[in-house]
Formats: C-alpha cells, structure tokens, sequence
C-alpha cells in the first residue's frame, strides 16, 4: 500500500493515508514522497473531499476509517483494482508470485531490466538497494509487480494478484500460509490457477520445478508456454558454490553465463534463475542478466546486516515461515562458516500466530547454535512443545527487555546474531547493538 500510495503521488495526485503501525523504511519513503501519514485510523482522518479512498486488505469492517467511506458514500477501490486500472493497461507486466522469494526475485528481476536500459516500473514490497525506493513509474512499457496471493480487500476476496494480467509469470513456490484467510493448500492452489487463467498464450509461466502443489496447478489446466526452474531440461545452477555467490547458469542444457554476486544461499540462486528467465522473456540476453546480478544489491530486511559491535554482527531478515527460516540460516550459514549462529525469531504472521507452523518451528532452526524465541502474552498457542523441541539450544521469553538481556550475555566476539521477523519487532536490531556496544 505505501507503493501504491507513491506512484498514486507521482502520477500526480495529492495523497494522504492511514495506517496502525508506521515505521521505516516505507515510513520514511512516504514522507520523501510528500504523502501526509497519519498514525491510527479515523473518520475524522478521511478527507471528505477525496476523488477515491483506497483500502489496504488489512482493514475490515468496524475499522473508523472503513465505516465513513462507507457512510458518505464515498467512492473506494483496493490496491490492486488502482494498480490495474490506473497504472498497468497497455503495460508488459512481468508478476512474480509464490510463498517465498517475491521481494527478492521481483527486486533483481526489475534491476536486471534497468540495467539493460529498460527503465521499468515496479512495485515491490521491499526495498531494493539498486533503487532505494519499493515503486516507481518507470519509462518503458515494463512493469515488474510482486504479486501476492493474500486477499485484495474486505470486499474482494480474490488473491490480488488475479487483477494484475501479466505477460510474464513468475511461480517460484506454493505451500500452506495465510491461514486467516485460506483453510487448507488446496483453497491457494484455487487463486493461483485462477492467476494461471489470466495470463495469455503468448506470455511465459517461468515455475519451480520440485513443486507438488504448482503441479496440481498446472494440471486444473494450463495455456501458456511454461520453462521450469531446477531441472536440467529447463532452468538449472551449475558448479554452484558453498555459498551460492558464485554458479553457472544452463538453460536446456546449454551453458549461458556465470554469475558471480554478494547474494547468498540455495534460495537466492533459484530466485536469480527465475529472474534472469523472467527477463529473457523480456528481451534481454541472458549474458547481461548475469552482468547485471553482479552488481545486485539485494534487499532490505533480506539478510541485511544492520550492524557490527565487538566483532559481532546483527542480520534482519523477513523470514517468518519455517520454510523461509531454514533456508535463511543455511544462507548464513554459508557466510559463517564454523562460528555461531544466534537465531533471534518473533513468530508475528498470522499463520505463525495461529499457532499453524508451531510443529515446524523447532525443526526449521536446526542450523542455529543458539534459539531465542519471543512468545509474548498475547501469543495464543502454548510454547511448551517448542521448548522441548528446541532443548538445551533455545530460550523462550516474555518480555522484549529479559530476551534481549539473555542475547546480549551470551553473545561473544565471531557470533552472527540472526534476527527474524516480518514486523519492527520492537526496534530490537538497534536495542541489541546499543546494549551490546554497552
């Protein structure tokens, strides 16, 4: 929504919003863009005047906000529906979708494009460092779109990435999340063949290729040519190295370039494949995808470090499924080598919040020498079984204060401290670097 809201202000609309819990770095993008943030919904908070109020997909009925646009009978739209009325018609969008890997591989998919002298749109829900910034324009009729399949708003139920059309499809991975609103795999297995329905004959759907559930999409029936990422026949990393910041690529067999990147991780390296098919489909070599990878620099809040103090060093990362939690580590682990790895998670989704992945959690932190868990009061499931499952390793605290005290007494000089979440988590990054340089 904070991307919506910037290319809304750059077509050249006046722009204010609302929202729960504004913090950086989209809080700091809005307010460079000139758009007015107000902290908390309410009616008074709605301008009367506004040409159209959009509606994030987090807010339901009852909300202030929601119930005087109603009220007036002021017009509204979601994200998605302004993305595709205003903005993509006439457009080459190239959507990529999936549980994980969206942000990343939308991010190098969109600088690999630039650097090709694309110029693209993008609106990406994280901030690539190649831009410094989620959304923009952009000046070609490329447009790279991060498209999720969480619900569009309270009253369109359809997973938002069905309005965007795209000619070029990316579908790294499918597996159970947004509990809240999906009850099983099969119900998200639906809404992406519902994508699958839009995308037209002449595109291209670039898919993983060990993926049980996309082949149940693909078999509810398919249009559009398909390449797959992971096999041999398709899309495939070669003489890759312990880190993944060096593979060759193949397509068909074939060689067609070596990247050579700062990205870490098995992850990354599927994500890079995907990217580079995606921009193929797109027109450019893909000896220049390569080229341009090498001078990727990632994402915000994807392995980032955000310090180092006394020779130890603190990560952010959005990982908030066990799935992404394993494979975060393993990256890192990559980076490390033999020294510890102190894994610091705030189950904070909705799904993880459930209580839905709470059997995997234990399993997905193997990697971690040290296992910090923060389950506050109001988390709704009983921690017991983790415990347990974590043994010696893992702590589980309360409290944010008592949780950063135990990191900060058992970090030691040559430790990465890990820390995983999907919200601010309390400023707990800059708090750990404060008390440790203390």
């Amino acid at each position: 929504m904070g991307g919506v809201a910037q290319l809304a202000r750059a077509l050249g609309h006046e722009v204010s919003g609302q929202d729960a819990n504004v913090y950086p770095p989209m809080s700091d993008q809005l307010q460079a863009a000139g758009i007015t943030l107000q902290e908390g919904y309410s009616a008074a908070g709605v301008p009367p005047e506004a040409d159209v109020v959009v509606i994030g997909n987090a807010l339901s009925r009852g909300n202030p906000a929601v119930e005087a646009v109603l009220d007036r009978g002021m017009r509204y739209t979601s994200g998605a529906q302004w993305l595709a009325d205003e903005l993509l018609p006439g457009r080459w969008v190239l959507a990529v979708a999936g549980t994980h890997g969206k942000t990343s591989t939308s991010a190098m998919l969109a600088w690999i494009l630039e650097y090709a002298g694309m110029r693209p749109g993008f609106l990406i829900g994280g901030v690539p460092r190649n831009f410094g910034h989620s959304a923009r324009l952009g000046e070609s009729p490329f447009f790279v779109v991060e498209a999720d399949e969480y619900d569009t708003a309270f009253f369109d139920k359809r997973s938002k990435f069905v309005h965007y059309h795209p000619r070029t499809a990316v579908l790294n991975n499918l597996e159970f999340d947004h509990a809240d609103i999906f009850p099983d795999l099969a119900a998200i297995e639906r809404q992406f063949h519902h994508f699958v329905r839009t995308i037209p004959g002449q595109g291209l759907i670039i898919r993983g290729a060990a993926e049980p559930a996309l082949d149940r999409v693909m078999a509810m029936g398919c249009w559009t040519p398909v390449e797959r990422v992971g096999e041999a026949e398709g899309w495939c990393a070669c003489n890759v190295d312990d880190a993944g910041s060096c593979f060759e690529v193949h397509f068909q067999g074939h060689y067609q370039g070596t990247v050579e990147w700062s990205q870490l991780g098995a992850h990354n390296v599927a994500n890079a494949l995907a990217a580079i098919a995606a921009a193929r489909h797109a027109g450019v070599p893909v000896g220049h995808a390569c080229a341009a990878l090498a001078e990727f620099g990632g994402v915000k809040r994807r392995l980032e470090v955000r310090g180092e103090v006394r020779g130890i060093t603190v990560y952010d990362d959005f990982a908030h499924h066990p799935t992404a939690i394993e494979v975060t580590l393993a990256a890192l682990r990559g980076r490390v080598g033999e020294g510890r790895i102190l894994a610091v998670v705030e189950p904070r989704s909705n799904t993880m919040r459930m209580g839905v992945h709470r059997d995997q959690l234990a399993p997905a932190l193997v990697a971690a020498d040290r296992a910090f868990l923060y389950a506050p009061a109001n988390l709704p499931w009983d921690t017991a079984g983790l415990a347990a499952g974590l043994g010696e390793r893992g702590e589980i605290h309360r409290e944010l204060d008592s949780l950063l005290e135990a990191i900060t007494a058992q970090a030691r000089p040559g430790d990465a401290i890990l820390v995983m979440s999907n919200g601010a988590f309390g400023g707990i990054h800059q708090r750990l670097l404060q008390a440790l340089a203390q």
